[in-house]
C-alpha cells in the first residue's frame, strides 16, 4: 500500500482502491493482448491523474490498485477505466476479440472494488504539527 500522502489544493489524502475486472463471459483472452491492455490502463490513469500502485493482468481477470483524489467516486473511476480500455482493445484487436466476444462489449458489467488506506501515527502527528500553527 502507498505510504504517501498526496497534497491537493485544500486536501491531503491517501485514498486507494483495488479493482478487479473480468472480460465478458470470463473468457481467458487477455494474455495475447496483455501489453496493449497494460499500456491502455497506464494511459487512462495518466490522463485522469490516477496513480497506479499495482497492476496485474491474468488471462481471465485484471487487478488494478490505484490512488485517486477523493473527488473521484470509485464508480466513476471504474466506468472511465473500463470504457476507455474496452474501446481501445476493440480498436486494436477487433479480429481477435470478435472470435470470443460476440455481441460487442469487453468487460463484464460486474466488478469488485475494495478500499485501502494506511496512515501511520507518525504521519498523523506530523500533519497535526504542520497545521497547528495555521
Amino acid at each position: 500500500m502507498s505510504d504517501r500522502l498526496y497534497p491537493s489544493y485544500h486536501t491531503v489524502y491517501n485514498v486507494n482502491y483495488h479493482f478487479v475486472w473480468c472480460p465478458k463471459y470470463r473468457h481467458a483472452i487477455l494474455e495475447p493482448i496483455e501489453d496493449s491492455l497494460e499500456a491502455s490502463f497506464r494511459y487512462v490513469c495518466d490522463e485522469y491523474d490516477y496513480e497506479i500502485l499495482s497492476l496485474h493482468i491474468s488471462p481471465d481477470h485484471v487487478h488494478l490498485f490505484l490512488s485517486a483524489h477523493p473527488k473521484h467516486a470509485p464508480s466513476e473511476i471504474a466506468r472511465t477505466v473500463q470504457s476507455i480500455t474496452a474501446r481501445e482493445m476493440w480498436e486494436q484487436h477487433e479480429s481477435y476479440l470478435e472470435e470470443y466476444l460476440w455481441g460487442g462489449g469487453f468487460w463484464e458489467q460486474s466488478y469488485y472494488i475494495g478500499t485501502a488506506g494506511q496512515v501511520s501515527s507518525e504521519t498523523i502527528e506530523q500533519y497535526i504539527e504542520r497545521t497547528e500553527h495555521v
